[in-house]
């Protein structure tokens, strides 16, 4: 095969031939950054707990290794969802958005405290809010192919 009929038959595309693949809006990485954020602040939390609970010898070892495992469970979810949001997977949306609200009482409890955990309540807000701005975001919600209500489905 010559190089001109090896180059006339690159430049045809056909069907087999992979697209290029559609760009990521950076509201949808932001997202799933501050889901993979909070959720590896869980586990690192739960582990920490874990660890903690296991050196001080605590009263109810029950309840602090039953504590470590919630919040190691609870932060799967939004690493779960991130990782979703970052394969642009639509049902993530939902999980992601869910461990946003239930972050925002947790951060107005932090702030209630009249200590050290005053800036974690303050950096657990501003990561909720933020990421439920980036999470309703029209470039979001059309990239997650997710239709308003009363939008057809054309």
């Amino acid at each position: 095969m010559s190089s001109a009929s090896r180059a006339s038959s690159a430049d045809t595309s056909s069907p087999e031939q992979p697209t290029e693949p559609v760009s990521r809006p950076g509201r949808l990485t932001a997202a799933a950054v501050v889901a993979g954020v909070e959720g590896l602040a869980l586990v690192a939390g739960g582990l920490a707990l874990l660890v903690t609970s296991l050196g001080d010898r605590p009263d109810d070892p029950a309840s602090a290794l039953m504590g470590a495992v919630t919040l190691v469970a609870l932060g799967l979810i939004p690493l779960v969802a991130a990782r979703g949001l970052w394969l642009r997977r639509s049902w993530s949306r939902g999980p992601a958005v869910i461990t946003q609200i239930l972050a925002l009482p947790v951060a107005w409890q932090l702030l209630q405290a009249n200590s050290v955990m005053i800036p974690a309540g303050i950096a657990l807000a501003v990561l909720a809010v933020t990421g439920l701005v980036l999470l309703v975001s029209p470039s979001t919600t059309a990239a997650l192919g997710i239709r308003r209500p009363g939008q057809d489905a054309s």
